[in-house]
């Protein structure tokens, strides 16, 4: 592989990376089962590739992608029209639609759920850390602080408020912006 290719193949791999979870719930929401998602995503990973030469700006991509994402899906339904529980080509541009839309705004509340979780005074922040570490039961880490699995309990649960309610300011501002 030349220089140039290797850096063509890392600028997609990055890229398709970067959206793939996004990419992977959003061609679920188009078709009935997961293995039918696991198929139209491998074929949306090909032709994402294969034209991956036509992608304009890598602010694009992920609007390019949930296009190819919706005609493979568009094909896959066509491909299983014999199938009765497949949805008409009118019934998966509405859920595309809603899906693209659904996944935007669960981004938005991902990024305002890191930044809330950024403003938090480093104290609550160790104990949301802790407390949501990896294979960590609440009472172990509890007993590490020298708390009571109780009183973690109530203030993971002021902490969940204060971030809720930190969303929600910062989805409202995004509304309003």
């Amino acid at each position: 592989m030349t220089p140039s290719e290797q850096q063509r193949h890392d600028r997609f791999l990055s890229l398709f990376m970067d959206h793939e979870e996004a990419l992977r719930g959003f061609a679920r929401s188009l078709v009935p089962t997961r293995e039918d998602a696991r198929e139209v995503m491998q074929e949306v990973a090909a032709v994402l590739w294969r034209k991956f030469d036509e992608l304009a700006t890598d602010e694009d991509f992920r609007r390019w992608a949930f296009g190819v994402a919706r005609f493979e899906a568009l094909a896959f339904r066509r491909d299983r029209a014999r199938d009765r529980h497949v949805f008409s080509e009118d019934v998966l541009a509405l859920l595309a639609d809603e899906a693209e839309a659904a996944t935007d705004a669960l981004d938005s509340r991902r990024e305002a759920l890191d930044d809330c979780l950024r403003k938090l005074p480093e104290r609550q922040r160790a104990l949301v850390d802790a407390a949501y570490a990896r294979d960590v039961r609440i009472d172990e880490a509890a007993e590490k602080m020298g708390r009571t699995s109780m009183s973690l309990y109530k203030a993971l649960h002021r902490i969940r408020m204060t971030l809720a309610a930190c969303v929600e300011r910062a989805m409202q501002r995004e509304e309003l912006a």
